[in-house]
């Protein structure tokens, strides 16, 4: 089986646009891959944060992976900083990269404006993410459009890594959806759905109540025309509704377009709400369950067991790759 790697930040609220575009797709390449699903602390703190709520939220973050349908039993869950390695190695990728690739990184350009003040950590982000994908000798790397620049950069430095010392790394690939992968904002369809929005309307939170999901979307900006259509460009706020609504479903959007050719868009975004808030009903019930239990410490301890032994065993060979050891290597004459 082809090895995944991925993970997700926890900086607060887990939004609709999180799970139907990425954790869906985890728990649907569980059955195939070896897995490695990871809660990226480590990249949290980039930008300051409060510990206790960094704490909480690295709770939450785990047992909604396991509320949306990751198994233990199939994947390997577990918390980045407590596998030492990742920080290791992000050193030790750190050191063969560039100030101008870095510098490059959309993520970073994006989150550098306005100030000198912005941490180092930021700067060499791509660095650790790198690691993280590369300690598991990773194949596939299940990720959002607007992540393929850092699988990209992930990809020159394994085979820098590999030339300049030797065949070493794997050399991954990007993974993306061809829907669901860029779910957008309910009040601008233009821009992708974050939780960052200082407009709340603008993102579904994964713990939102239900009338709380009726209410956005029955707001969810639209047009003026009444026909619901799939358009990325013309008609950005229906398409966005209906690829939710597909998502949600699992079902075609051609089908959904027929279902609703004669309908209006009050009648559509009912429907739509409704199609999520079942969706996320037994999810909530099950996260609830797990966020505060013992059996949630349990499985994120297995998982680093898990994880540790095969990023140590790896870490190992990439020192010595590297040189990093007090034990020359024999050469063979």
């Amino acid at each position: 089986m082809a090895k995944i790697f991925s993970g997700i930040k926890p900086t607060g609220v887990v939004t609709l646009g999180n799970y139907l575009g990425a954790m869906k797709q985890f728990v649907d390449l569980q059955d195939e891959h070896d897995a490695f699903y990871c809660v990226v602390d480590l990249h949290s703190i980039t930008v300051p944060l409060d510990r206790l709520e960094l704490m909480d939220n690295t709770r939450k973050l785990a047992a909604l992976y396991l509320a949306c349908g990751l198994d233990p039993e199939k994947a390997t869950i577990f918390v980045q900083s407590e596998v030492k390695a990742h920080a290791q190695l992000g050193w030790m990728l750190t050191c063969i990269s560039g100030m101008g690739e870095l510098g490059r990184m959309t993520q970073y350009k994006d989150k550098s404006q306005g100030g000198d003040n912005v941490g180092t950590g930021l700067f060499i982000y791509p660095t650790l993410m790198a690691a993280d994908i590369l300690l598991y000798g990773t194949e596939l790397v299940p990720v959002g459009d607007d992540q393929k620049q850092h699988v990209e950069l992930t990809r020159d430095l394994a085979e820098r890594f590999n030339k300049r010392y030797y065949e070493t790394f794997t050399i991954p690939e990007p993974l993306i959806q061809k829907e669901g992968a860029r779910i957008m904002s309910l009040t601008n369809p233009v821009k992708k759905m974050s939780k960052s929005d200082a407009n709340t309307k603008g993102y579904i939170s994964m713990l939102d109540e239900p009338n709380v999901i009726r209410k956005k979307i029955k707001s969810a900006v639209t047009d003026s025309s009444g026909v619901i259509s799939f358009d990325r460009e013309n008609k950005p706020g229906i398409s966005n509704l209906l690829e939710i609504y597909s998502l949600s479903t699992n079902t075609p959007l051609d089908e959904l377009v027929e279902r609703y050719k004669d309908s209006n868009y009050g009648t559509f975004k009912q429907d739509v709400a409704e199609a999520v808030v079942s969706l996320l009903e037994p999810i909530q019930a099950r996260y609830h369950e797990l966020v505060d239990s013992a059996e949630l410490d349990a499985i994120l301890d297995a998982g680093r067991e898990k994880a540790e032994a095969v990023a140590n065993k790896n870490l190992a060979k990439i020192e010595k790759a590297m040189g990093l050891s007090r034990k020359r290597a024999k050469v063979n004459k």
